[in-house]
């Protein structure tokens, strides 16, 4: 029993050294697996770092130990020197919205909305990362856009920016493109979104403009009420005029039919002979005497008509 516990002893023992020497055989194979990893590693990122692409409408500009260069990288893949690095400049069309503050000639403060378009110039991209870097819009273009909005509002009358709203786009882009040009920003198109002014200011626009409709309106009536007095003044003179108009047409009418008569008759009476009247009068005797007598009778054969007359 006493030999069995050493015999087991013994081969513990060994199981262990064993074991001991097993781990010291497989150490150094996973030193040699982590270091074969970060060897990949670092070889997949030198490689990666060997190129760069470049998007459609972009540039690259490279610089080496902050050191910019002029000749930037056009659109398409490029090869590098791990230690370069490349700075991706926009050269399409952007927008930028900016809201401003100025006050206008009569000293009311304007606050201007604007949506401008600019494009960085692809020769000059090197030179904005050099001297200025990529945030050009808060350095450049939008102190630019609100010196430029200042200066140009100060000529204009609150009233006047709204009705000149055209005019002022056009002034504010060619100022900003002869302030910003040399440095590789050009600006194609600007919009003026919105005009927005003080509430009391608006408050007597509003004033102003219900006076103005106010009296419109009146002028308005005055004149219908005019026109009509007019018209109805108008429209007795015509009536007038027509009423004469027909007064001497019946004169004409009248005095033209009694020249018709008395021609008429006077026709008649030449035509009438002495013959012819004795004609008449045997047509018209009934074939009686008359039943009086005397010295101083006379008898007339002429019609009963002309007696009667003559009566």
């Amino acid at each position: 029993m006493l030999k069995n516990f050493f015999v087991e002893k013994h081969e513990k023992k060994y199981k262990v050294l064993d074991m001991a020497r097993t781990e010291i055989e497989y150490r150094p194979r996973w030193g040699r697996i982590i270091g074969c990893g970060v060897g990949l590693l670092v070889a997949a990122g030198l490689s990666l770092s060997s190129f760069t692409v470049v998007g459609a409408g972009h540039t690259g500009v490279v610089s080496t130990f902050g050191q910019v260069s002029e000749d930037v990288l056009q659109e398409g893949f490029h090869f590098k020197s791990p230690l370069q690095r490349v700075t991706k400049m926009d050269n399409r069309i952007v927008k930028l919205e900016v809201s401003t503050e100025a006050f206008s000639s009569d000293l009311q403060t304007v606050n201007v909305n604007l949506a401008v378009n600019y494009r960085v110039d692809t020769s000059k991209s090197f030179s904005i990362v050099k001297n200025v870097g990529t945030n050009y819009e808060d350095v450049l273009i939008t102190p630019a856009v609100n010196e430029v909005m200042k200066s140009i509002m100060a000529d204009y009358t609150a009233e006047q920016s709204i009705t000149n709203r055209n005019i002022i786009s056009t002034a504010l882009l060619d100022e900003l493109n002869e302030k910003l040009s040399d440095s590789g920003i050009y600006v194609s198109d600007i919009n003026i979104i919105d005009f927005d002014f003080s509430d009391v200011y608006v408050a007597a626009i509003e004033s102003k403009q219900v006076a103005e409709q106010e009296k419109l309106r009146a002028k308005i009536e005055q004149e219908q009420l005019t026109m009509e007095k007019e018209s109805e003044s108008a429209r007795r003179v015509i009536d007038a005029q027509a009423a004469a108009e027909v007064a001497k047409i019946e004169a004409e009418a009248a005095a033209y039919a009694g020249e018709k008569e008395a021609a008429a008759n006077e026709k008649i009476a030449e035509s009438l002979t002495a013959p012819l009247i004795e004609y008449y009068k045997i047509q018209q005797w009934d074939g009686k005497l008359p039943t009086v007598s005397g010295a101083e009778t006379i008898i007339a054969m002429g019609a009963p008509q002309e007696e009667e007359a003559r009566e």
